[in-house]
């Protein structure tokens, strides 16, 4: 039986929304009352937490009985080198770092997900980080004045605020306790759905998700690994090497095109708990976006907030411009691994032509396609634009 290590994430407490699932989804706490009964506000003051390379890093298992059979069942996965030199496994048709799979089987097998949960799904470099730091500020945007720079983003980062399943929470521990996290949590996640634990999708959490053109995604992700070198050792492939491997379906958390898939599969099926977004579509039309997710979520804006602006507030919050320019996003690193600074590049939308060829945005077009024929989903025509 997998042990249980008790694990306690501060930066959760500031979601402390109570779910009502009858008359009206969310009850919203009074940010003054809250206050008085939690200390967060004097330790979220405190420049110190985001140098904490990771708030669950440091609960490592020095003694799991569990691990030589995980050792023994991962070698028997197929393994090949990433473009970046990481060794990938396959599992359930899907390509993961074997250095971060240990993280996803313990989340599929082990965690337990709440009514409440929030699960925010990418793939790595479709927006994640912006993802995280929108979701986090609609659902806790009544204990801060966003408009007098009182946000806990402006002192840690998004990765910190929102953590990952497989890659902070269950990276170190088979089994942690997850239980001192109040409601709703916000967890996010680079698994496909169909790997998804089964606790997620039978639970009724929200799950939202967001992709980008893959042309976009690509380069995106790229230059992130060539910034954070995690095999120093290994050359780099080539791009066209590189591509050739990613439209291959040989991608972390990829193939691309069947995480998309699943997810929009889900969110046909399920509407009421899988949100389906796309990137360029933020970009567009922010506003409109945020309203749609704080419906979704259950926490809408009211009349109200968006007559002073509050919509706007959060969108200039977090956006790429000022994300970028904080001190918390210049320096330091995320698990003592990534540079923060390389969570934000460009975010543009068509970046892509400025690194690869025609011939292989048609690649690219003709996969999608392809593959996505017969779904509904479509992408207009900014892949080509």
């Amino acid at each position: 039986m997998a042990t249980t290590t008790p694990i306690y994430h501060p930066l959760s407490t500031t979601a402390m929304l109570n779910r009502r699932r009858q008359s009206s989804p969310v009850r919203l706490i009074a940010p003054n009352s809250y206050r008085k009964q939690s200390s967060f506000a004097v330790s979220m003051a405190s420049s110190n937490l985001h140098k904490n390379v990771s708030l669950f890093a440091h609960h490592k298992d020095e003694a799991n009985p569990g691990k030589n059979e995980f050792e023994e069942f991962l070698q028997t996965l197929p393994q090949q080198k990433n473009w970046d030199g990481r060794m990938l496994c396959q599992y359930q048709g899907s390509w993961f770092p074997v250095r971060d799979f240990s993280g996803v089987f313990s989340t599929q097998n082990n965690f337990n997900a709440h009514e409440t949960d929030i699960i925010l799904a990418t793939m790595p470099k479709a927006g994640t980080t912006w993802l995280k730091a929108l979701t986090f500020s609609i659902v806790n945007r009544h204990l801060y004045n966003y408009s007098l720079n009182d946000s806990p983003l402006l002192s840690s980062s998004s990765h910190d605020l929102v953590p990952f399943l497989e890659l902070d929470i269950y990276r170190n521990h088979e089994n942690p306790d997850l239980k001192s996290i109040p409601s709703p949590r916000i967890l996010a996640t680079h698994v496909p759905y169909h790997v998804l634990p089964d606790s997620i999708k039978e639970s009724g959490s929200k799950i939202i998700y967001i992709c980008r053109n893959p042309l976009d995604q690509f380069i995106s992700h790229r230059h992130f690994f060539l910034k954070n070198r995690l095999q120093p050792e290994e050359e780099p492939l080539p791009l066209d090497e590189a591509f050739d491997m990613y439209c291959n379906g040989v991608h972390p958390f990829g193939p691309f095109w069947d995480h998309m898939l699943g997810f929009w599969n889900a969110s046909l099926e399920k509407p009421d708990t899988v949100l389906f977004l796309k990137y360029e579509e933020l970009k567009e039309d922010i506003v409109s976006s945020l309203k749609k997710m704080a419906e979704f979520i259950g926490v809408p804006f009211s009349t109200e907030e968006e007559k002073r602006g509050g919509v706007e507030e959060i969108a200039e919050l977090c956006s790429m411009k000022n994300l970028k320019s904080l001190k918390v996003n210049k320096k330091g690193n995320w698990n003592g691994i990534i540079e923060n600074s390389s969570f934000y590049r460009k975010g543009e939308v068509g970046d892509w032509k400025n690194h690869l060829s025609p011939s292989m945005a048609d690649r690219v077009d003709k996969l999608l396609e392809e593959k996505l024929s017969g779904s509904g989903l479509t992408f207009k025509t900014y892949i080509k634009t």
